[in-house]
């Protein structure tokens, strides 16, 4: 109702109409509303509306002449003020589900990172098999194109490879033998393709040519019966299979032999300086030998100053295409260290027994220069050692190995607790698959040669070294029903430290080079494409069997006596 209309009325009141004329101007008085920012702070947002309600509250005060009607309105304010300073003083306090969420999120990047590096570790193996399959191959099909020109080509052919060195890796194709075997060059082809730096002008440059072939049923002749699989009328047999005895037979003469000895004794010095002096001097053989030998013969006596060494580990990477034959003096110690300066490809080894069990050295010291007559002129029994390549990730490499080169053993890899009194902790995986946790002492990852060291120790198998597979062995578990078990060649296995590990754990390559591997950390292992072909006295089985019964007396036992009571 308006001022006009209430004039207009009769009957009005002093009172009431000087209620309407305060209420009116109450009204017009009254302020519009308060705009309210976008995402304004807490703080902010208590001092605009504390002062927005104190100025509506002047203005009733200013107007009425009295704070009674407005005492609601400070009561709610002061509330609501309460309220919001409240809001502003209390934290937001984080929650441990969220730093939970986050340590998952980084473990299992974790996670992925390492199975980015280990998928690049197997790619690169699988990416060098494969080329290595397609030099063989390709050599095979050059090989079998010239069989089919004749006769004279054939002549030229042997011809040429009497004359061939290993200078280039060109010309280890072009000196393919094939013929029902396996080429030298196949087994002592250089790690990496393209040109050999020019050697030292100590080091020999001629290297011998030999052939790999399969005996049949023990005949040394050269002959080879295929292992197939028949489907015949939907039944499935095995076609009869040779005994898979390896021949070595000499293409051309070996021209350098290589000495490697146990060091510190007496009697092998005097050995090897004997060996070498009639090698030279009856087969006019050149020798090479280690530099600590070398200084002690040339100390003893200056006539010895035929012999050559190396000076540096760059002349080590090459010895492999300088040395036809290695000659060990020593025990099996002395053939481990022999095979691990080669980090590729190994020669033919003539292992000397002057240890105490000798399961790699079958070839009797006394009868030496039978031994080596028989070994030059060939052909001879070879048993191929397979030797296991190792790769260590650290967690911190992320997609990247190690700087360390991939680790060659010819035993046995070991992962054990070390010094900590904690139960080793190892996640093991078989390709893909995983296999289980290890909780003891540790483990060992052996070849089917090493199943008669540590690996026998702790349980495992005795496995003949011919026999292609990977033992693994748990060393003291925690578990009754951990039993050892025997793998494929053909797997990659890999044993990881996990995040939750109470401590590290240590790993030790045929007994040194220890690495200490950390929460994680993996350990990477699968059989090396350069195997050990070490000399057998008469065959691989007959040395096998030969040295678990004289080294390790296997199944010694006093016979039955006859006078007991009979069927």
């Amino acid at each position: 109702m308006s001022l006009d209309e209430v004039a207009d009325k009769e009957a009005s009141s002093p009172e009431e109409i000087q209620l309407v004329q305060s209420d009116a101007k109450f009204r017009s008085f009254s302020p519009p509303p308060i705009p309210i920012p976008a995402a304004p702070s807490i703080g902010s947002l208590v001092d605009s509306v504390s002062d927005e309600r104190l100025d509506v509250m002047a203005s009733h005060q200013s107007e009425n002449g009295s704070i009674s009607t407005a005492s609601s309105t400070v009561s709610s304010l002061e509330s609501e003020k309460a309220a919001y300073e409240f809001l502003a003083q209390t934290p937001i306090k984080s929650t441990d589900a969220h730093l939970v969420e986050f340590s998952e999120a980084m473990r299992t990047v974790a996670k992925a990172l390492r199975r980015v590096a280990e998928g690049k570790a197997a790619a690169q193996a699988e990416a060098a098999e494969w080329k290595r399959k397609y030099e063989l191959e390709m050599a095979h099909k050059q090989q079998n194109k010239i069989k089919g020109c004749g006769s004279c080509i054939s002549n030229d052919l042997d011809k040429l490879a009497s004359q061939l060195t290993l200078d280039t890796a060109a010309s280890d194709q072009l000196g393919c033998c094939g013929k029902h075997g396996i080429c030298s060059h196949e087994v002592l082809q250089d790690e990496v393709p393209g040109p050999i730096p020019r050697p030292n002008h100590k080091m020999v440059g001629r290297k011998a040519s030999f052939k790999l072939s399969w005996g049949c049923n023990g005949d040394k002749n050269g002959q080879h019966k295929h292992d197939f699989v028949s489907f015949e009328k939907g039944d499935i047999t095995t076609a009869e299979r040779s005994n898979k005895q390896i021949l070595l037979k000499w293409e051309s003469q070996p021209q350098t032999v290589l000495f490697i000895t146990k060091p510190n004794s007496n009697s092998v010095r005097v050995l090897c300086a004997e060996m070498v002096r009639w090698l030279k001097e009856h087969k006019n053989i050149n020798v090479f030998v280690e530099p600590r030998v070398s200084k002690e013969l040339l100390t003893e006596d200056s006539s010895y100053n035929f012999i050559q060494t190396w000076d540096n580990d760059e002349e080590i990477k090459l010895l492999h295409t300088k040395v036809d034959l290695i000659v060990t003096l020593g025990g099996d110690g002395t053939v481990l260290w022999a095979a691990s300066l080669f980090k590729g490809p190994v020669p033919p080894v003539v292992a000397f027994s002057l240890g105490s069990l000798g399961f790699m050295t079958p070839f009797p010291s006394e009868q030496y220069r039978d031994c080596l007559d028989n070994v030059l002129n060939g052909p001879f029994s070879i048993t191929l050692r397979n030797r296991l390549q190792c790769h260590v990730i650290r967690d911190a490499a992320k997609d990247e190995l190690v700087t360390e080169e991939p680790i060659l053993v010819l035993n046995e890899v070991t992962i054990d607790r070390g010094i900590s009194s904690y139960l080793t902790y190892l996640e093991c995986y078989c390709d893909s698959s995983f296999v289980t946790c290890v909780q003891g002492d540790g483990l060992i990852i052996s070849t089917t040669s090493g199943s008669t060291a540590y690996s026998l120790a702790a349980g495992g198998s005795m496995v003949h070294p011919q026999v292609p597979g990977i033992l693994f062995t748990p060393i003291c578990p925690h578990s009754l029903s951990f039993r050892p078990l025997i793998l494929p060649e053909y797997v990659t296995l890999r044993v990881q430290v996990p995040y939750n590990s109470r401590g590290s754990a240590w790993a030790s390559f045929d007994g040194k080079d220890r690495k200490q591997l950390s929460p994680g950390d993996a350990l990477i292992c699968s059989i090396s494409p350069w195997p050990v072909p070490t000399a057998c006295l008469v065959d691989s089985t007959t040395d096998f069997l030969r040295s678990i019964h004289e080294g390790l007396h296997w199944n010694l036992r006093k016979s039955q006596s006859f006078d007991g009571p009979r069927d």
